[in-house]
């Protein structure tokens, strides 16, 4: 029977994506239970010498999943034993997958694929996912190292990120030092990570405290001590917490509404308009919404005296505290 602690949570978009990119990494194709066995998402689940009924449903249901998503999945029938469903071997064509040739983007275009590429990487590939291409070599089956080029490249530049999504994959309790701002020292926190999703460039987890049924939201780039793990599990919730965690931002966001002033055809005037939700209320002023006030105040003040802002007050003395701090420092 397969280990109970290996059998950690893996999302639907992994498996599919496990499933897309070891497909694609054959050209001869896999079988079945080369597929149920190495890749992630469904080897976790696979026993090797009893029932994989639910299993293979669960496969059944992925390739018409990937189908619809215009994947062209293609069945090859196994050489002297036709009609053998068992032998079926599943295979991604590279030829028919690929942007056809006639296809071409401008150079604004490419530009703005390279930005929105900005976010993947190699990496962002779990060590689940990495091991599985590896055992499919072992299997004698051919992978082609240009596949990678489909794998997803995060470039996260926050410590912390890595970490803390390798204990998610586990259900791991995590423990680091986290500093809010306007405390002197960091205060050691000990979470089992639910989510990690980026909103407004900014990559945060979605946490809850054991005993504590608040969730909570933290800021990567405020983790100031390595993550550790605790050694202990927890259950994680059912359902899609990614979505849930970026509701929940999306709504503090709406609800928190700076208005400022700026001077007109500043640079402070001519980015604060580009930024999403940005309202004219009347000329020279703006209503601004934000999740995070000390990350908006530290925005603000960036813009020097090209910017007032007019409310909430919370947030004028955090802008007048950065700029007294800057004029301070600076004599």
């Amino acid at each position: 029977m397969p280990n109970d602690a290996s059998q950690s949570r893996v999302p639907v978009e992994e498996r599919l994506f496990s499933l897309v990119l070891a497909l694609l990494a054959t050209e001869n194709g896999l079988t079945k239970t080369e597929i149920l066995s190495t890749v992630q998402g469904y080897r976790q689940s696979f026993d090797h010498t009893g029932d994989n009924a639910n299993l293979e449903r669960k496969f059944e249901r992925d390739k018409d999943d990937i189908r619809e998503l215009g994947v062209p999945l293609e069945t090859v029938q196994a050489p002297g034993d036709p009609g053998n469903n068992q032998n079926l071997r599943y295979r991604i064509p590279r030829g028919a997958y690929e942007l056809p040739a006639e296809i071409s983007f401008s150079a604004e275009e490419t530009t703005l694929l390279n930005l929105a590429a900005m976010v993947w990487r190699e990496g962002s590939l779990s060590a689940e996912s990495r091991r599985a291409l590896i055992k499919l070599r072992s299997l004698g089956v051919s992978a082609d190292e240009p596949v990678i080029g489909y794998a997803p490249r995060l470039r996260v530049r926050d410590a912390a990120f890595e970490p803390l999504n390798a204990a998610l994959g586990r259900n791991a309790l995590v423990r680091f030092a986290y500093l809010k701002p306007g405390e002197a020292e960091a205060r050691v926190r000990e979470v089992a990570p639910l989510a990690l999703v980026q909103h407004q460039g900014r990559w945060h987890l979605w946490a809850e405290e054991p005993g504590n049924p608040v969730r909570k939201t933290f800021l990567l780039r405020r983790i100031v001590s390595r993550v550790e793990t605790t050694g202990k599990l927890f259950e994680a919730p059912e359902g899609d917490l990614s979505a849930v965690a970026l509701r929940d931002l999306e709504d503090v966001w709406n609800r928190n509404t700076a208005v400022v002033e700026v001077e007109a055809g500043s640079d402070a005037a001519t980015r604060l308009h580009k930024r999403r939700g940005t309202v004219e209320t009347a000329p020279g002023t703006l209503a601004l919404h934000y999740a995070d006030a000390n990350i908006l105040a530290d925005e603000l003040a960036g813009f020097g005296p090209e910017v007032l802002v007019v409310s909430p007050s919370t947030l004028r003395d955090a802008v007048r505290t950065r700029l007294e701090r800057t004029v301070a420092d600076h004599g």
